[in-house]
Order: C-alpha cells, then structure tokens, then sequence
C-alpha cells in the first residue's frame, strides 16, 4: 500500500537497488569468466550507481545510471542476465517444489484413505446407491456433487431382458464380486491397476472399471443382497451361502471358465437401469509428521505408518501409508471380549471409536477376533497378547471389515509417520479436525 503512494525518486531508487543487486550476482557468479576490462567496466557502473542511490539522486539521474549499468549486464551477464520468462518460471517452480518437497517431509503430509478400514471415523472409498432413477441426482447436482465430494457417477443398463445375476470369485480372493485387474486412469489422466467388475443380465455381461480400492462388495450388497443388516464382509458371505443353500445360484462362463453367480431376484428390461451408484472419493488429510519426534504416540490415536517393514502387507500391497487406530502400545495386553478391546485388563479407553465399538453404538459394529479361517489371526477369544518392545498394534475401527494387526502384526516403532490432523476434502460431516 505504501509503495502506491511513494514518489518518483523513492521508486526509482528501489529499482536502482534491484539492478545493484543483479550486478551483484554477475559479480560473484561470473567474475572469473569476464575479461578484466569490463570486469572493471562493470565495478565502475555498480559504483556509480550506488553513489546516486546514497546521495540521494533525482529520478533522472538514477535511470541514466541504470541505463549504463543495464548495458554492461546485457554484454557481460550470461545466464544470470538477461534472464528468459522460461528461466524465471523454471526457477519459482523448482523452488517452490523444493518447499512443497520439505514441508511434506518434515513437518505435513497429504494423505488420501483408500479403503473403509476406519469406517466410520473416517470414509475410504465408498458409494451411494440409488435404487431408483427418480433418486439419481440431475447434471447440476452431479456437478455440485463432483466438486463437494469428488463424486463419480456409475450407471449400468441392461443390454437384454432377464435377471440381473452376481458372479462370484473364488474362496481365497479378497472380494467376493468377480473382477479383472485391468490399467486404467485415475481422473482421466493418472495411470493406475484398476478393477473391472462383471454383472450378468441374462445371458449378456455388464462391465464397470473402479479403482482398485474401491469395495464394490458393499455396493453390490447394498443394492441387491441387504436384508436389514449393515454391511459386512460376513453379512455378505452369510447371504451367499443362504443364497446356495436355496439354489439360487447358477454358471455363467466368465474369462475362460464357468463361475458361479448369485441370483438377485431383480428382472431389467432392455435398456433398463440395472445399478446405479456414485463412487465417493476418500476422506484426505493432513497428517502432522512432526509431533512424533518430540512425543510417542498416544493410545486411541489414528496415525499412520510405513509398510515397508510388516512382510505380510508387502507381498501383498507394497510398501504403502496405512491410517489405523492405535490400541497397544510396548508392554501392553491386549484382550478382545467382543464386542469390547481391553487394554491390561480394563476396557480400553482414549478415543470415542473405543466406546461406539464396545457399545455397538452410532454405526460402529464392535471388534470382532479374528475368522476361523485365518488361523495365524492374533487376539483369538481367550488369548491375552503381549506387544513388545519398540512396537505398536493398529486396528481399524471398522474391525469386521478391516484387515490390520490381528492378521499382519506389529507396527515397527520407527516406521511411525504421523497422526492426522485435518480432514480438508471432501467436504462431508467429516470436515474439519481429525478425529
């Protein structure tokens, strides 16, 4: 503000300084490249200069001595004068990379929760359901729906008339819906491994392309399998075998093989809508890298780690960012009296995530001991778990659907990254502070 107002001579001489300090740079970067009679050249017009500055000059006087020194710098300056508007920009980006590159190194990261392992505290990916094409939201709605929530619409219509049929994977994958790994493109632009799941109407297949996090299982129970029970990964595998047990199931060949394919009960015509939902994007953070050199972490915080160091992700996944809550730090024991953790035999306590578990309360399903089928689980009904040194134990707050500590194990104290501090998009119920 005050520069608007400055006179002439005041402005002129706050550009004299400019073009001193560029003669400054020519100086010290190019010295030993510049013949001596315009290095001294040079010294001269910058001393000049730097006596009409200190005594004051008129306006016209210090242009005339810019001039004189612009035309030693044109002659002498190389790459650090003249300068192109490619150099200057090439410069403020790689700048600014470098800060970006150091803030989220040391002190704050972004950071995008792909899965619904923290559901409810916080939303992976997820979908809304629209049962009905009065329900599917209008182009303006889906515009304002895309910028609050990074929404994505999903719409699959019935090539022929018949029955709309689930096709099944087999008992050792992780989802239940049949899907191809395919490459794709997140935002249209971003390379990324997607999933390309399949629905039968009739006989003709129905295809749609989700990244690969994405739980379709729960988009597909929501829509046709729901019989007044939230989603789970057991609801859904109970609702399969009743679907069995009742014949409700036929084959369809399916990449190269006949699958078994649940049927939904749901008849489309031609044309027809037989799904639609919008994919949601993740709840994104920030997460606070900072606090953890000074303080340990805290039971009943989220935070998130490395995975490089935990064997059984990294086969898996890679090494990757997880987000879980942590619930047992060096020395505790750890008990699961389901629907309820203890921690040294008392309930644990330190987070509201505790509570709604225990109590199976405000959409929280309450921690469950690791399936049957995964006998190398941890906290099994009676067993009291140790954490060792240098260790924590994570778990989701979506405990049935939620694959942490109790199948992978402990986390490496030195592969804490941070806790979360900010959920800043998208901008649902979850805004604002971390939980």
């Amino acid at each position: 503000m005050f520069g608007l107002f400055a006179s002439p001579e005041k402005k002129m001489r706050a550009n004299a300084r400019n073009w001193l300090e560029v003669a400054e740079r020519v100086w010290h970067f190019r010295r030993d490249l510049i013949a001596v009679p315009e290095l001294e050249q040079l010294q001269a017009r910058r001393g000049e200069l730097k006596a009409l500055v200190k005594e004051r000059a008129p306006a016209e006087k210090l242009q005339l001595g810019i001039e004189r020194l612009e035309a030693v710098l044109q002659k002498n300056g190389g790459a650090v004068y003249p300068k192109s508007a490619l150099v200057d920009n090439v410069e403020f980006f790689l700048v600014a990379a470098l800060v970006i590159l150091g803030i989220r190194t040391y002190f704050v990261q972004p950071f995008k929760i792909p899965t619904n392992s923290m559901w409810p505290t916080y939303n992976g990916m997820t979908s809304e359901v629209f049962k009905a094409p009065a329900d599917e939201p209008n182009v303006a709605a889906m515009a304002v729906r895309t910028v609050a929530f990074g929404a994505w619409p999903h719409r699959l219509d019935a090539p022929d008339d018949g029955e709309v049929l689930i096709p099944l994977q087999g008992p050792a994958s992780r989802n239940m819906v049949w899907a191809a790994k395919v490459p794709g493109r997140t935002w249209l632009v971003i390379p990324a491994e997607m999933r390309e799941y399949v629905l039968f109407v009739g006989e003709r297949p129905v295809t749609v392309k989700l990244p690969w996090d994405f739980d379709f299982d729960w988009t597909i129970y929501e829509a046709f399998l729901a019989r007044g029970q939230p989603f789970t990964p057991v609801n859904l595998a109970v609702e399969v075998e009743r679907r069995r047990r009742a014949g409700e199931t036929e084959q369809r060949s399916l990449g190269g093989r006949f699958v078994e394919c649940i049927r939904t009960g749901k008849r489309v015509r031609k044309g027809e809508r037989v799904l639609a939902f919008d994919e949601l994007t993740g709840d994104q953070l920030l997460v606070d890298r900072a606090s953890y050199h000074f303080v340990p972490p805290a039971v009943g915080s989220g935070f998130v780690f490395r995975t490089g160091n935990i064997p059984d992700i990294v086969r898996s996944y890679g090494d990757q960012y997880y987000i879980k809550r942590l619930v047992g730090t060096p020395g505790d024991r750890l008990e699961l009296r389901a629907p309820g953790l203890f921690r040294n035999g008392a309930p644990i306590s330190g987070s509201q995530a505790f509570d709604g578990n225990a109590g199976r309360t405000k959409n929280y399903l309450g921690y469950e001991a690791p399936p049957r089928h995964r006998p190398d689980g941890r906290l099994k009904p009676g067993e009291v778990l140790a954490v060792p040194e240098n260790s924590y134990f994570a778990m989701g707050d979506n405990s049935p659907n939620s694959e942490d500590s109790r199948y992978w194990g402990f986390v490496p104290g030195a592969d804490v990254v941070g806790r979360p501090v900010l959920v800043y998009f998208p901008f649902t119920r979850h805004w604002g502070p971390a939980r």
